[in-house]
């Protein structure tokens, strides 16, 4: 397992952006993983949002936010940055980021099921979009 630190969050008006942060802690390394971003609100599932691949860092994301966030993943730093532009009051959940050996991108943003691919998780983070 990965022992993952994220970053980032916190409050912005719709329209807004924010910047998401995962990084894998000293001694720990994202090779071979893909890396996703989930989110959950009180009383619902946790949803797939973005997920970068392991294979050739292709990038999936949920149909409610294509167009608005963006993930990408920085080697060097051993660190999966999530952008979020256009913020929707919709957006607004504590955002998880997770890493899978090989995991299955493009289904996890898709089917919650997936998830199960994916075994390291972070503390979670808070994002709030005010209309």
């Amino acid at each position: 397992q990965v022992q993952l630190v994220e970053s980032g969050g916190g409050s912005v008006q719709t329209g807004g952006s924010l910047r998401l942060s995962c990084a894998a802690a000293p001694g720990y390394s994202l090779d071979y993983h893909s890396v996703g971003w989930f989110r959950q609100v009180p009383g619902k599932d946790r949803e797939g949002v973005s997920c970068i691949s392991d294979r050739d860092d292709r990038s999936y994301h949920a149909e409610s936010v294509k167009g608005r966030f963006t993930i990408s993943r920085d080697k060097a730093k051993n660190t999966i940055n999530l952008q979020m532009n256009d913020l929707k009051p919709e957006d607004t959940a504590v955002y998880y980021c997770a890493a899978g050996f090989h995991g299955r991108c493009s289904v996890a943003v898709v089917t919650p099921s997936a998830q199960i691919d994916f075994g390291s998780w972070g503390q979670g983070t808070q994002v709030t979009v005010s209309s």
